[in-house]
């Protein structure tokens, strides 16, 4: 028998979004989120609706009331931006990066592909692959060490990938514009692990520390991968967060 498929309910539909605005950069910490009247106006719900939403997200520890009216992002945070929240603020504001972040692009160029690239890439191990790495900082800290591979020919169609030189509206967008392939859905594998020693000297860490790893395959509509990244994070970046139905 088929699964029912169960929908969050609107105040959570409404706590998701803000949530995702705050994960993608767009609501920064202090500044101060939509009130439960805008909430209102803007997705068609009751004032008690737009209450619960906001509520739902100081449980999450995403807002905080202050004196007088108004709830903020909480202060002190630190969201990581999984790839997810950088794809969408690409398409929609044609920046991958809010305000406060940048991205240093320390390595580009062939490489022979490692086994986890090639597997994942459908190549063989060792064959020369697109290697593109980029140290990623949030108010010039480092928070993050990801290195993209792609296969030999699509080097060949988009060279900027190649270049050690910032690709604006990100690399996807850029691979897509240049192949004619359109990225359809992405799967995400994460692991704990100790760090390397490039990884710590990157990373600012001390010796010994771990770092979280996320391997992040993208596919075509025809279920082709044409990107990989590994992503590193530091220890206290540790947090990721969803909201889902339980059956």
């Amino acid at each position: 028998m088929p699964e029912i498929q169960r929908v969050l309910p609107k105040y959570m539909q409404i706590a998701n979004y803000l949530r995702d605005q705050i994960l993608r950069g767009d609501l920064r910490p202090g500044d101060e989120v939509p009130s439960e009247r805008q909430i209102v106006a803007d997705w068609s719900v009751a004032r008690p609706t737009a209450a619960r939403a906001l509520e739902a997200l100081r449980r999450q520890g995403f807002v905080e009331s202050r004196q007088g009216p108004g709830s903020y992002v909480r202060e002190g945070m630190r969201p990581n931006r999984l790839a997810r929240e950088r794809y969408s603020r690409a398409r929609e504001t044609g920046k991958i990066y809010p305000s406060n972040e940048r991205a240093e692009i320390v390595a580009a160029g062939y490489s022979p592909a490692p086994e986890a690239a090639a597997t994942a890439l459908g190549i063989a191990v060792g064959a020369d692959a697109v290697r593109r790495q980029r140290v990623i900082y949030a108010d010039d800290h480092p928070v993050e060490i990801s290195t993209a591979w792609y296969a030999h020919p699509i080097g060949e169609l988009a060279p900027k990938l190649l270049v050690r030189e910032r690709i604006r509206a990100g690399t996807l967008v850029y691979v897509e514009q240049s192949t004619g392939r359109q990225a359809r859905y992405a799967r995400d594998e994460m692991s704990a692990r100790m760090a390397t020693s490039e990884e710590r000297d990157r990373l600012n860490l001390s010796d010994p520390s771990a770092v979280l790893l996320v391997r992040h395959v993208v596919y075509d509509g025809e279920d082709r991968p044409f990107e990989f990244t590994e992503a590193v994070y530091p220890p206290n970046r540790w947090a990721f967060e969803a909201t889902y139905p339980v059956f």
